[in-house]
């Protein structure tokens, strides 16, 4: 499996198979990504909530390849009715997809469409692929569940973001860490704009001083996950 960071929290899950899984992607009007949405393909797309800059360029990636958008109902409801191949779901749902398990987690923050529609509960969300787990965050402050997920799941990577402001910053960023105790932390949702300005190198010293492992990913990198 391969893991790409497209940057802010858009990354590119590829399974051994072939099968492509994006998550988040928020490409054209970000000036960090190295892609645009022309140039990916999305077999799945998993939406974290509905904000401009995770909901992306979704709809633009799935009307063009008919991907399946994986979301919580109220986000799933709002795209069934434009007319999407859609799959929905809730928090502490699971459900098996062709690459594998897709299961929904608390995250603390809002969901709603540019026009302000509720879009129903932010997530995170926990993907069982090829006997690693993978957490990918979402937007969300710190929470002491945190503590649980780490302990009901053995996670191989954590996503999570750094950017303060929105989100965690580096320091609850480095605490959730502790909690969860993944085996490799990977930052996100940074220096997308001024206002998340946050140096991942600083992130990754703090992480690094309590025994953790951290990955800084560079925007458009790809890494193996074997």
């Amino acid at each position: 499996m391969k893991l790409k960071y497209l940057s802010h929290s858009a990354f590119q899950i590829t399974t051994e198979e072939g099968l492509r899984i994006l998550i988040d992607p928020f490409l054209d009007d970000n000036p960090n990504s190295p892609v645009k949405s022309d140039d990916v393909f999305a077999d799945f797309i998993i939406l974290t909530h509905a904000h401009g800059d995770h909901l992306g360029d979704a709809k633009k990636i799935a009307r063009a390849y008919n991907s399946q958008i994986i979301s919580v109902f109220d986000l799933g409801v709002i795209l069934d009715k434009l007319g999407f191949n859609t799959h929905k779901m809730h928090i502490g749902g699971s459900h098996n997809f062709p690459f594998g398990k897709v299961k929904f987690t608390i995250a603390h923050h809002g969901s709603s469409t540019d026009e302000m529609q509720y879009a129903g509960e932010p997530a995170g969300v926990l993907l069982f692929i090829e006997n690693k787990i993978i957490y990918h965050t979402g937007d969300t402050g710190l929470f002491l569940d945190m503590k649980l997920i780490g302990e009901l799941n053995k996670i191989d990577y954590m996503l999570l973001p750094i950017g303060d402001n929105f989100t965690m910053g580096i320091e609850d960023a480095v605490h959730a860490v502790e909690f969860v105790n993944p085996g490799v932390a990977i930052p996100m949702h940074y220096n997308t704009y001024h206002i998340i300005s946050a140096d991942p190198n600083e992130f990754k010293n703090k992480i690094e001083e309590i025994g953790k492992q951290c990955r800084v990913m560079d925007f458009g990198e790809e890494i193996t996950i074997n």
